[in-house]
């Protein structure tokens, strides 16, 4: 299974760097077996049926962005941090520029808000920040900004808007440096229509890191190797799925990061409570356990994300799926249209 088999023509326009608003009037292309619609998300009301089950991502985005200082002597040295996932002391962070950094320097990004160098690597280091607990919440809510994906940070900065943007409706579990970005399709108005139509939810917790957007680099795609992250499933959201799944109805996850914690926490065959760190990769060959269906976003060629929603509906027809998206203008991506795969039909 090569990396090539994953990869497409994706025009630069279609890239979204906003979202759709308000959220439902996104695009949604349905597709049930080999049958392809073309919708949008408000649209779920009547595709989803009574006895249905939700998995939402319950995590939060962090302001994971911040612009600090180190000073050496009289030299002042502007240092941009992107924070990936706490350590066990600190945090693990991206420095830019990494060279300028030594171990036990401090950068500075406000007056109340400071982090000591406490290691450095190749690659990346670890920040030892002056606060913690709420004290460190709210100095990072003051200085930090949405950690956008680098496809939109390239092509424009982190504002205001994203703060609410870049935040599911029901995020409640602060830790995530990215979204779980099929979920931004959702609003209170679209969730409390489909818990009217007898669709059920569960929640979880999965902290998206940084490493979801690291492109993989092995020809071999079996041979790569995920980053891992943090997910619970409670013992409550374990037997509300197995509920469903006894009773016949369908488990669909909403976005790739619910699903990939259900399929760990399933990997005994059936769903159990779950808490830990996952780095389960799927791509084309892997059984599914208890995911139904999946609703997500358009994700980047060559990505373990084409690989997963490949695997669920097969490499044929995710091309062609793919070719419908692009022909007919979908937007792409964490702020882009959404698709519903449902393998069966």
């Amino acid at each position: 299974m090569k990396l090539s088999d994953f990869d497409f023509d994706l025009p630069e326009g279609l890239i979204a760097t906003r979202p759709a608003k308000p959220r439902t009037s996104a695009r949604l292309l349905l597709a049930e077996g080999d049958r392809i619609r073309d919708l949008h998300v408000r649209d779920l009301v009547e595709i989803f049926r009574p006895g249905d089950r939700l998995v939402l991502n319950n995590t939060k985005v962090i302001p994971a962005r911040l612009t600090g200082s180190r000073t050496r002597g009289e030299a002042v040295a502007r240092i941009e941090i992107t924070l990936m996932e706490p350590a066990a002391t600190g945090w693990r962070a991206l420095a830019k520029p990494l060279r300028k950094l030594r171990e036990g320097e401090v950068i500075r990004f406000t007056d109340t808000l400071s982090a000591e160098v406490a290691e450095k690597g190749e690659t990346d280091l670890r920040l030892v920040f002056n606060l913690d607990g709420d004290a460190f919440d709210a100095a990072l809510a003051e200085a930090g900004a949405m950690p956008l994906p680098p496809y939109i940070a390239a092509k424009r900065a982190p504002d205001a808007q994203d703060r609410e943007d870049y935040q599911t409706v029901f995020a409640r579990h602060a830790g995530a440096v990215a979204a779980p970005t099929a979920s931004l399709h959702f609003d209170a108005g679209l969730l409390a229509a489909l818990a009217a139509r007898g669709v059920a939810f569960t929640e979880v917790t999965l902290h998206v890191g940084a490493g979801t957007f690291l492109p993989v680099k092995v020809e071999d795609v079996t041979t790569h190797r995920m980053h891992a992250e943090w997910g619970e499933v409670t013992e409550a959201a374990a037997a509300e799925i197995a509920a469903t799944k006894a009773a016949g109805g369908r488990v669909i996850p909403i976005g790739t990061t619910a699903l990939r914690l259900i399929e760990s926490a399933a990997q005994g065959g059936t769903i159990r409570p779950w808490r830990g760190t996952t780095d389960i990769f799927i791509y084309p060959g892997y059984r599914f356990r208890v995911a139904d269906a999946l609703m997500t976003n358009f994700h980047l060629p060559k990505s373990t994300l084409l690989m997963l929603v490949s695997a669920l509906m097969g490499h044929e027809r995710i091309r062609r799926i793919y070719d419908h998206a692009v022909r007919e203008g979908y937007r792409f991506f964490s702020y882009g249209d959404a698709s519903l795969l449902i393998p069966d039909g």
